[in-house]
């Protein structure tokens, strides 16, 4: 059987070959992205699919939708970071066999695989499958910040992003849309100005929560689009009018929602648990010029993760920036590294 893992994150590709069963008699191929995994599908290289759905040039929506649209009945099975009810509705009603969360753990896999008769557990077990053209090769560096650590830093945010999203959906009864995050190491002047591309010209309002836990620590920064305040405001259906105190407490809310669950999943991933600080208000109705001339001293060079969520349908969008200090970094390396 050929089985393809196609995700972008080459880390998350590593990660869920491990996690397939040793004894599982198939050829293992890889894509980074949608497009790429489309022709590896019609090369005949994808029997059986591990589909991500969070990707660039063309995401997992889309090639289920090619391989509805195409006639093509391939096995697919969704990981991905994105549970959000409706994500599931959707990915099953495009065709796809099953959907699971990342990350896929090896007990959760086999049992899938069993279920669907994908797979028998058999003895003796043979060396597990390698990822055609994937170098399975741990970083070497726990100090320099590498693209094999950028790419495993956006799939630890991937998944955390995910667990925010659906309970930010959960709690508006509505679909959030999901970027590919983006991962950085930043110079203070570097900051700013994403920080004002985040933002572009809306006025804002901002809250930000500090964050401590074994060696790591930073800052996760909410900067709310001022133009969302009254679709958010409808689909918390709140009543009356729309005061100063109200958009206070919607954006406490939302903040408290993003930060807590982005948090807790990035955690978990890590291994470290986190305290967190009472979120502060740094601004309301804002320019994004305004909030970084008042704060300036509290951002420095930084690892910078940044997220942007919207909901379908609404008028709704805000900017998640995790804030990492710089001491921070050598410790997350270190703990990356044991999961490599």
């Amino acid at each position: 059987m050929n089985v393809l893992i196609c995700d972008d994150s080459g880390f998350a590709r590593k990660q869920l070959a491990r996690a397939l069963p040793a004894d599982w008699n198939i050829k293992l191929h890889q894509a980074a992205d949608g497009l790429e995994g489309v022709e590896q599908i019609l090369m005949g290289n994808g029997d059986l699919i591990f589909l991500d759905l969070t990707m660039p040039e063309m995401d997992g929506y889309g090639v289920l939708e090619t391989l509805q649209r195409e006639g093509l009945r391939n096995k697919v099975i969704v990981v991905s970071g994105d549970i959000q009810p409706e994500a599931y509705q959707r990915v099953m009603a495009l065709g796809a066999l099953d959907f699971i969360k990342k990350p896929a753990a090896p007990e959760t896999l086999r049992e899938l695989l069993r279920r669907h008769g994908l797979w028998q557990p058999s003895a003796p077990a043979p060396l597990p499958a390698a990822v055609q053209g994937a170098d399975l090769h741990p970083v070497q560096s726990a100090i320099q910040f590498t693209p094999e650590l950028r790419d495993v830093y956006q799939e630890l945010a991937n998944v955390a992003m995910g667990q925010a999203a659906d309970l930010l959906a959960r709690l508006l009864d509505a679909f959030v849309l999901l970027p590919i995050p983006n991962v950085n190491v930043l110079e203070v002047s570097e900051l700013h100005m994403a920080l004002s591309a985040a933002a572009e010209s809306d006025t804002l309002s901002a809250v930000c929560q500090g964050f401590i836990g074994a060696g790591i620590a930073g800052e996760a920064l909410i900067l709310f689009h001022d133009a969302s305040f009254q679709d958010l405001a409808r689909l918390m259906n709140h009543q009356g009018p729309l005061d100063h105190g109200v958009e206070l407490e919607l954006l406490m809310d939302t903040a408290n929602v993003l930060i807590g669950a982005f948090l807790r999943g990035y955690a978990n991933q890590l291994d470290t648990p986190f305290s967190q600080g009472h979120p502060v208000v740094l601004g309301q109705h804002r320019s994004i010029q305004d909030l970084i001339q008042t704060n300036q001293s509290r951002w420095r060079r930084t690892l910078a993760i940044e997220i942007n969520y919207r909901i379908q349908g609404h008028a709704v969008q805000c900017d998640l920036l995790l804030l990492f200090t710089e001491d921070s970094i050598a410790t997350m390396n270190h703990k990356i590294m044991h999961m490599l």
